[in-house]
């Protein structure tokens, strides 16, 4: 299938840079016509997924940011420069283009199509779903976003940008229509949908699980609604267990393998090993994921990068063989992420039927279940270190952001948030870390340089909204 759209501003630019006689030229020769919009809704869940899950340093540095991968050769990105191969692009181009405007696109196609209303209805709020997903994911990265204009590609030539305090309320509005709108009993993509198999059930304990993370990324900045929010999406049903998870399930065929397989197996590149950070406090726990997060020393030891600097790959551990596996999938949501979550609500007093201590145990479980060492979790959780009652910290933020920040290890957005949202764990930044950076660990993307060429007016009354487009610039929501 043929890339829909080349991205926002440059298709609008494109649509009114020259003029001629012939009626098609204004025709995008980039856009696919006449796909069907099961193959549309299919190619934007794994560019959402392929996005989230990127090892890529063309596309994202998040790894680094969490300090889970340190870097071999090429230590530009470990530390923090995300302009000279263009990260903010290219993270933009695969939301709004690859992912909002292959589902806008099907919904479109969608309304043309004859069939049964209630399946084409269930099929609609799928795409919803995955679009408030998507902005979530834009505004959590960037701050102000194009949202109202950003998707009317043939009406709007430069989209304003929004601000992300305003949008957030937006995605909670659209979430709790299409969360209405579902019905369990129909059916809905069927195959074409690699999350779920077209199971309505599942997808809206996926879209409560997405409405709570959403509430609890506003607890600072708006409590109400965040708590509310909250306890809406609990009483309605969230992932629980493993057999909910949100997993795109790559076939392990090119081209619809995993991209960490893409890019440590299939290239044959060796430019990742574990940063010392993960590795060092995962030995203090003796940790049993280490046997699966990352491959032993040839002593049988782990011993993780430095932040920054290039690291010599046979001399400290490397990503391990089962998340490098072909047809390892990619997580959009699960239990460990949604246990968390629930353990931070509790512990802000949000009434979510248990206490903190009972999410955050289900939490580490069900990462432990889901990486498949189950029977190793219980002695793990009765360690001094790891209890909630004794473990490190006095205050729930880090007690559960430092488990969080464990657990999150193949779930680097999701790691990333937690990190600005609770604070911790204390990361540090590469004393190397470029200009840029200003001496801390990125707490937001800077907006694409593509979007400054050609939408100038619109990203610096975005970029002077936010107080600069700058990597320590936080997002509405990150107060501290």
């Amino acid at each position: 299938m043929k890339k829909l759209i080349l991205s926002i501003t440059a298709l609008s630019l494109f649509m009114t840079s020259c003029v001629s006689d012939d009626p098609t030229y204004n025709n995008d020769q980039d856009k696919s016509y006449g796909v069907p919009s099961e193959t549309l809704f299919t190619n934007a869940e794994k560019e959402l997924t392929d996005q989230l899950v990127t090892p890529s340093v063309n596309l994202s540095v998040l790894r680094y940011a969490s300090q889970y991968w340190a870097a071999t050769q090429y230590n530009t990105e470990a530390r923090f420069n995300i302009t000279t191969r263009r990260i903010g692009d290219g993270h933009w181009n695969a939301l709004y283009r690859s992912t909002l405007s292959n589902l806008e696109t099907s919904k479109q196609v969608l309304l043309t199509e004859d069939g049964d209303a209630t399946v084409k209805k269930n099929k609609i709020a799928l795409i919803e779903i995955l679009q408030v997903y998507t902005f979530q994911v834009l505004v959590d990265t960037y701050g102000d976003v194009p949202y109202t204009d950003a998707l009317k590609v043939e009406e709007v030539i430069l989209p304003k940008y929004e601000d992300d305090a305003v949008i957030y309320p937006k995605l909670i509005t659209r979430l709790d229509a299409a969360i209405a709108s579902l019905d369990s009993s129909a059916d809905s993509f069927g195959s074409a949908d690699f999350i779920y198999g077209g199971d309505v059930a599942k997808w809206k304990v996926f879209a409560n699980t997405l409405k709570l993370k959403i509430g609890l990324n506003l607890a600072d900045a708006d409590a109400a609604l965040s708590k509310s929010t909250v306890e809406s999406a609990y009483n309605a049903g969230v992932i629980l267990n493993n057999t909910q998870n949100a997993s795109f399930n790559y076939p392990g065929a090119a081209p619809m393998y995993n991209p960490i397989f893409a890019n440590l197996v299939a290239s044959n590149r060796n430019d990742f090993v574990a940063s010392e950070t993960i590795v060092n406090a995962m030995n203090d726990l003796e940790d049993p994921r280490r046997a699966i997060y990352f491959n032993a020393m040839p002593d049988g030891s782990y011993k993780g990068g430095l932040n920054g600097p290039t690291n010599a790959y046979p001399n400290f551990s490397s990503i391990g063989d089962k998340l490098t596996a072909a047809n390892f999938p990619g997580l959009l949501a699960e239990a460990t992420e949604a246990n968390f979550y629930l353990a931070e609500a509790a512990a802000r007093g949000y009434a979510v039927g248990n206490t903190a201590e009972y999410y955050y145990n289900r939490a580490i479980t069900a990462s432990f279940e889901n990486w498949g060492i189950a029977s190793e979790a219980a002695a793990y959780l009765a360690k001094p270190e790891v209890a909630y009652a004794t473990a490190p910290g006095t205050t729930y933020k880090e007690k559960i952001g430092q488990q969080a920040w464990i657990a999150f290890f193949n779930r680097p957005f999701e790691s990333w948030n937690s990190y600005r949202r609770l604070d911790f764990p204390a990361l540090v930044a590469p004393a190397n870390a470029v200009a840029a950076a200003e001496g801390e660990i990125p707490k937001r993307y800077t907006y694409p340089i593509n979007e400054q060429t050609v939408n100038n007016a619109n990203w610096a009354a975005a970029s002077t909204a936010i107080g600069g487009n700058k990597l320590k610039v936080h997002v509405f929501w990150d107060k501290f």
